[in-house]
């Protein structure tokens, strides 16, 4: 009778756990759902009361966001930005993070902090500088001057994350390598690169959601050529109405990427946050 309880309180308490789970589920995901479903409706549809939940469908907000918004040209710059800084992060911080891991010197800890600490520094501080250098450069509204930005903020992230990876690699193997004639660089390229695969994987997922989201710097640092999607979202607020069914068009277009990229990579993403990323 005894086994009989606590098997009973048992199941009561993971039907519980999956209530609460199911309901945390639904709280998240309804505002996407609502997102899409606003995305196929007319607008007079959109602004039924009470709302339609059965409808016929339309994909003219679609075709408006395409054809007549040009969001394509959209998406592909913020494909190539986030890309771009991405790749451009992660060689620069994995350098300056092996640096820091294997090196010693004086106020090595103190640096990696100091690094870290630029994140803590609110964007918006920055902007003005970042518009004054990208336009005596000659680099506002280019995807480079974007790139440019965006390693620049995701830099400290890449250190500190790829830092606790190096520092998990044991050095004995890049001896080893370096004992039967590699250079250092070779060690790394050879040794240590293959072994933090997963790291710079979760890293890189982070380092291109960071960019893909971001509106700040995109806003102020661009004009025409190289406007990102958060950007040309915003831009279809007008002062004749907002277009609710072109916006949440252009929101879904935001998030399939992006959802579909995650659900791709999500294997390295869980590999690399489990393989000691966060002990530095």
């Amino acid at each position: 009778m005894m086994n009989m309880g606590m098997k009973n309180r048992k199941r009561l308490k993971t039907a519980l756990f999956d209530l609460i789970i199911a309901l945390a589920l639904v709280f998240f995901l309804f505002p996407i759902f609502w997102i899409f479903f606003t995305s196929i409706k007319t607008r007079a549809q959109a602004f039924a009361f009470p709302p339609l939940w059965i409808f016929k469908p339309t994909l003219h907000n679609y075709e408006a966001v395409f054809s007549q918004r040009h969001l394509l040209k959209n998406l592909i710059n913020s494909s190539i930005i986030s890309a771009g800084a991405a790749v451009f992060a992660l060689i620069l911080g994995c350098l300056a993070a092996y640096a820091i891991a294997r090196f010693t010197f004086k106020g090595r800890d103190s640096i990696a902090f100091d690094i870290l600490s630029v994140r803590m520094m609110p964007p918006i501080a920055s902007t003005i500088p970042f518009f004054i250098v990208m336009r005596n450069l000659r680099l506002y509204d280019t995807h480079i001057g974007l790139i440019i930005a965006y390693a620049t903020f995701n830099l400290p992230f890449v250190i500190w994350m790829m830092r606790g990876f190096i520092e998990e690699v044991p050095v004995d193997l890049e001896e080893s390598a370096m004992v039967d004639g590699c250079s250092r660089l070779g060690a790394v390229r050879r040794i240590v690169i293959p072994l933090i695969s997963p790291g710079l994987a979760a890293t890189a997922i982070f380092c291109i959601i960071l960019s893909w989201n971001e509106f700040l710097f995109a806003l102020v640092l661009t004009n025409k050529k190289a406007v990102t999607l958060p950007v040309a979202v915003a831009s279809l607020i007008s002062d004749r109405g907002i277009p609710w069914g072109e916006i949440t068009a252009a929101a879904v277009v935001i998030i399939v990427p992006i959802l579909i990229f995650a659900l791709a990579v999500q294997r390295y993403l869980v590999a690399g946050l489990t393989g000691g990323a966060m002990k530095g």
